[in-house]
């Protein structure tokens, strides 16, 4: 205060300075400036490994990603109330639905049985995931914010609705780096479906361009041109040595562009991939009992496929990368996303994944993995307790099921709960910000502090929101 009382005014800081003198044009010029300099940061090398910002529990995730969405009241939350009330009109009020053919209220085709010590109770859809039930945390009260699949996919993908935004794997690359400089940090084993978005579900969005997710095929030959088309070696990397020539000339000219930079950490990373990739997807050296535990010998193509696919990414996970998402394969007829023929199409698709699952579990916890590889296995929404039609459901954002297993992950886990009819949510409702801000933190990343300043603000996965679920953390 002076001496007559009057306030002293506050003194501006050089940041208020920048915005009000000039029309804040001062402030924008630092902006850029910022933006530049995290640029040029995350470029030295962006696949190298970052400190954490909190002690990690896992070191790297798979995520089983279950597209089109699974029904939680004939997978993971049993509701006898269905069976009570099948064929009779649904009590509750009802949401407006994809489709608008909404049936009676449907019981699930599949009994529930409890397993494990826990006593979890599981549909008998998934009996060699039931084998591992302690393992696993199931969240029962999953939300989310859209019922249409394009959306709701970027939403589980990226924490926003909208196209273009970064995928959760190239955040974590960006947040962590890689322990692998030989294969991408963020690697999408595709098993024949790409879910709808395309591969914007994949991308990286405002991150720097060596943050996107590398799409891997099944079969041996995974990615397009890994084997070199130049007979001699020192051939193919003399134009290697003149590309990044011209490259580093035309980058200096921009005075240390992003996306030269990243052109030129993808191209040195193309050609390692070269001699990195064929070993990966070799299989031979495996015994014969892994390969029939993954289901690799089935006659159902389907399980054969995904049984690979859960196989390179343990053979991932053993050479340090950072997140593997796998898709589902093509069981012939549409994916989870059942609104006819439920028995036959969750039966189809259950069967292509269950016995790879659990030889991935199992797999994982002998060798001394699962303890800090965090695995997920979601899809973007769930499904009505009340048929579409006669034998279908139509799509559910207001209470579904996931689980999470490994990685600190808190064993023979229930956690959330659904009204009686396996509708809506009634207790511990999660969101998606919720779940990337829990997976961030077992990886040792408070999700509040993963920015990239992008569009005049700093940008996070989790947006403005997210929890972390500390009652499914050990």
């Amino acid at each position: 205060m002076y001496p007559c009382g009057r306030c002293r005014p506050a003194a501006l800081s050089r940041r208020e300075m920048l915005r009000s003198v000039a029309a804040g044009f001062g402030a924008l010029a630092l902006a850029v400036l910022q933006h530049e300099e995290q640029l040029r940061a995350a470029a030295t090398n962006p696949f190298a490994p970052k400190p954490t910002h909190l002690p990690a529990r896992a070191r790297r995730v798979i995520f089983l990603y279950m597209d089109g969405g699974p029904s939680q009241v004939d997978t993971w939350d049993p509701k006898p109330e269905l069976t009570k009330r099948h064929g009779q009109p649904f009590p509750m009020k009802i949401e407006p639905t994809q489709f608008d053919n909404i049936g009676t209220t449907m019981a699930s085709p599949w009994k529930f049985q409890p397993h494990g010590d826990s006593g979890i109770p599981v549909s008998e859809l998934f009996p060699h995931v039931a084998r591992h039930v302690d393992r696993l945390a199931v969240i029962r009260s999953m939300t989310s914010e859209f019922s249409e699949h394009t959306n709701a996919n970027y939403f589980l993908h990226t924490g926003s609705g909208l196209q273009g935004r970064p995928s959760m794997g190239a955040w974590l690359a960006y947040g962590l780096g890689t322990e692998c400089q030989d294969l991408p940090a963020f690697v999408v084993l595709n098993g024949g479906l790409i879910p709808p978005g395309g591969l914007d579900n994949f991308n990286s969005g405002f991150l720097p361009a060596a943050y996107q997710g590398s799409i891997f095929q099944p079969g041996d030959v995974p990615v397009a041109n890994i084997r070199p088309q130049e007979k001699n070696p020192r051939l193919q990397q003399g134009k290697l040595a003149l590309m990044q020539q011209l490259d580093r000339r035309f980058q200096e000219q921009l005075r240390g562009a992003d996306p030269v930079e990243a052109a030129i950490a993808n191209y040195e990373l193309a050609f390692r991939m070269q001699a990195a990739v064929p070993e990966l997807v070799d299989i031979s050296q495996e015994t014969e009992t892994t390969v029939r535990r993954y289901g690799l010998d089935s006659a159902y193509k389907p399980t054969a496929i995904f049984g690979r696919q859960c196989l390179i990414a343990r053979r991932l996970v053993e050479r340090g990368v950072r997140f593997i998402e796998l898709t589902c394969p093509n069981v012939g007829h549409d994916r989870w996303d059942q609104h006819s023929r439920l028995k036959k199409g969750h039966e189809d698709n259950a069967r292509a994944v269950d016995q790879p699952i659990g030889a991935l579990l199992e797999d994982l916890a002998s060798r001394g993995l699962l303890d800090d590889t965090l695995v997920v296995w979601a899809g973007e929404f769930g499904r009505t307790p009340f048929a579409q039609g006669s034998d279908g459901r139509d799509h559910n954002p207001f209470g579904f099921s996931i689980w999470m297993a490994g990685g600190g992950v808190k064993g023979g886990t229930i956690y959330g709960a659904t009204d009686e009819f396996g509708y809506k949510v009634i207790e511990n409702r999660v969101e998606i910000h919720d779940l990337h801000a829990t997976m961030l933190y077992l990886l040792g990343i408070d999700h509040t502090r993963l920015t990239f300043h992008f569009g005049g603000r700093d940008m996070r996965l989790t947006d403005v929101k997210g929890h972390v679920l500390h009652d499914i953390i050990a």
